[in-house]
């Protein structure tokens, strides 16, 4: 056929009515076993692709979900963590024949005008909500909307949506270990944003690791993830009277900036500074020297959090334990590579 095939043109084929090619593609009771191979076969035949917009009509469900981020287009193109992400969460919806809905907002009202829309309009059976924050108000938000999701990041208590996480406390406590055994005492870091309730978790844990191991100093800038704040944070720390002898980043992208940073400054890696990045990646591996990080596996987290939110979704209902459904996975763990060593002779343990 010159044009797209339609329920018509199989019902008009079939000799049968346009309502039992419908109960036939939809899988639904109203037509025999015989008629009903019939009408596949002719829609095989004719190359029918149902309209996802109609069926989503007539069966109440979109086959999609949907990610709303509260970050830059450009922020996200080059950010390895969310291509893995995805990538995971891909992996396991494409499984189930469902679609995926990103959309980049520029804010929390936004973020929360898109899933109302989402919902209303059957565009999406559920969302996956990134970026959890402290005292996230999106959680109950979606909860009291009806609409199904799931929370990537965590630990979240007392919420009635499902969270998928890692533990960031303990691999802050590695990181400073292994720093500290490498005879290092003042530690700079790199963060990120503070409304995110990982990089909050992490502000605490490097300040009780910290005061355990009793480094000298141990400074904490916060940034946005980008490499610009990434370069413009190691500027300021390496040029303190005392600056730090490694640096700990929350990000590849900024860790790798900073990487820039310290050649440009004329630091030799690992001889005068000791970087680390949160979030292993391809580019982690690919600079020179390779960067230390703390590993994970990202994309198996995407696509956890994709398969119970699609189990959700299948179950219909409303009353979903939150607690029985959330998930932890495993926990990043250190990657000692090229960029870091022993700290300086001038500035270790004994100065």
């Amino acid at each position: 056929m010159s044009r797209r095939p339609t329920i018509a043109d199989i019902a008009e084929a079939a000799g049968v009515s346009k309502g039992a090619v419908s109960y036939a593609l939809n899988g639904r009771p109203g037509v025999s076993k015989a008629t009903r191979e019939k009408i596949l076969a002719i829609a095989t035949e004719m190359g029918f692709v149902p309209n996802r917009a109609a069926r989503s009509l007539s069966v109440a469900s979109a086959q999609a979900v949907g990610i709303a981020l509260r970050r830059s287009a450009r922020t996200l193109g080059i950010e390895p963590f969310f291509m893995e992400l995805i990538s995971g969460i891909e992996v396991a919806l494409s499984a189930e024949s469902y679609g995926l809905t990103l959309q980049i907002v520029g804010s929390l009202e936004e973020e929360l005008e898109v899933y109302r829309r989402w919902w209303g309009e059957r565009r999406v059976d559920g969302v996956l909500l990134c970026d959890v924050g402290v005292d996230d108000r999106r959680l109950e938000w979606v909860a009291d909307l009806g609409l199904p999701a799931v929370a990537i990041g965590g630990p979240v208590e007392n919420t009635s949506v499902p969270t998928v996480w890692n533990d960031q406390s303990e691999p802050c406590r590695e990181a400073l270990d292994y720093l500290f055994a490498l005879g290092h005492r003042r530690i700079g870091r790199v963060g990120g944003m503070p409304r995110l309730l990982h990089t909050a978790v992490r502000d605490e844990a490097f300040d009780s690791a910290s005061v355990a191991l009793n480094f000298k100093s141990v400074t904490t800038i916060h940034g946005d993830f980008t490499g610009e704040q990434g370069a413009r944070i190691t500027r300021r720390l390496l040029t303190l009277p005392e600056r730090p002898t490694a640096i700990v980043y929350d990000n590849d992208v900024m860790a790798i900036a900073g990487l820039g940073v310290a050649h440009e400054l004329g630091f030799e890696l690992p001889r005068d500074l000791s970087i680390v990045s949160w979030d292993d990646s391809p580019l982690c591996r690919l600079t020179h020297p390779a960067l230390t990080a703390l590993s994970r596996d990202i994309h198996g987290h995407g696509s956890t959090a994709a398969e119970i939110l699609l189990r959700i979704i299948t179950a219909g209902s409303t009353a979903v334990d939150p607690a029985a459904l959330s998930v932890q996975c495993p926990q990043s763990h250190l990657t000692p590579r090229a960029s870091t060593g022993s700290a300086p002779e001038s500035v270790s343990a004994g100065s």
